[in-house]
């Protein structure tokens, strides 16, 4: 015999709570996707993941392009943390504005 009985309410309540909890998941794909884009770079190889993380950034590359939501460094460290994981960046843009070849550099030399 239960000690307690749940409410019927109780199955409609975590329905309720899993569909927000997808729906918020949605949300922020479909934001991302519709222009959430904040980083994009072009490597000097195709990387060999299509999508992996990077300074706490999902990164979702097609051959050599890739791309990522805005992190909470500044790009040359988001640079940095991108060339250690895919190898060698071409070029780097955060928010539309590229890094400067000696950023550049700088990126690709952080180990």
């Amino acid at each position: 015999m239960p000690i307690f009985k749940l409410s019927p309410r109780t199955h409609s309540f975590a329905l309720a709570g899993a569909a927000l909890i997808g729906g918020l998941a949605f949300a922020s794909t479909a934001a991302t996707a519709a222009g959430g884009t904040y980083y994009r770079a072009e490597l000097a190889s195709p990387a060999t993941q299509a999508r992996f993380v990077a300074r706490d950034v999902v990164w979702a590359c097609t051959d050599a392009s890739c791309i990522a939501g805005q992190g909470t460094s500044r790009p040359l460290i988001m640079c940095s943390a991108l060339a250690k994981k895919a190898g060698p960046v071409k070029s780097f843009t955060a928010s539309g504005k590229a890094l400067e070849a000696e950023e550049l550099t700088r990126c690709n030399a952080a180990k």
